[in-house]
């Protein structure tokens, strides 16, 4: 199936998670080492900016790696969070038309095809998704199809010394225990699929 398609869906099956987030939730912890809710969510508006602006530039310009930067959530980090990943989405779909496309993505230091790119955005939205869910006590139902794509890409990220860095996205590969593919997808890009929120213990009020 289209790329940008399964792109599309994938960022309507997260925003459901996003627009749970509230103010109080953001000092979270994650499954991501190193990184409370807020961490997290400005980084996946950072993502979806630079991914943005890489896309809608198209062949013409090279979109400079700050553009990736994390990004503030401001006061209402739900809005902020929902409204970057939809603008990831429709500018991904705006550039469907032109299936000759390139963009520039700074990180890699390469000009790649418009579907390999929304295949690195879908990876980025479904597990970052996953993230923000099982930070907040909530499931995602991933469609099989989704799931396969996003397996696709992540057995294509590759390993090194990048992924024990703290700024990094994805952490060393864990164990696979089971023949799961979301599982799979999870533990090739560090995650422990079984990972829970542990939460402080509340203060009495008298």
């Amino acid at each position: 199936m289209d790329t940008i398609v399964l792109h599309r869906r994938a960022v309507a099956a997260v925003a459901p998670v996003l627009t749970r987030v509230r103010p109080v939730d953001l000092g979270l912890p994650t499954p991501c080492t190193g990184w409370d809710l807020c961490a997290l969510l400005e980084h996946m508006t950072g993502q979806d900016h630079g991914f943005s602006a890489a896309v809608r530039a198209g062949n013409e310009t090279d979109v400079d790696i700050d553009a990736f930067a994390p990004r503030s959530l401001g006061d209402d980090p739900a809005a902020a969070a929902t409204a970057s990943s939809a603008a990831a989405g429709a500018a991904f779909a705006e550039a469907a038309t032109d299936p000759a496309r390139t963009v520039w993505l700074a990180e890699f230091r390469n000009r790649l095809p418009l579907e390999q790119v929304a295949g690195f955005h879908l990876i980025d939205t479904l597990v970052h998704g996953w993230d923000a869910a099982v930070t907040l006590g909530l499931a995602v139902d991933y469609d099989d199809d989704l799931v396969a794509a996003g397996l696709t890409v992540a057995e294509q990220v590759p390993t090194g010394a990048f992924r024990e860095q703290p700024e990094s996205p994805f952490g060393p590969a864990l164990a696979m225990t089971g023949s799961d593919p979301w599982e799979r997808t999870l533990t090739l890009l560090g995650r422990d699929p079984h990972w829970t929120p542990t939460r402080p213990t509340a203060t009495p009020t008298r």
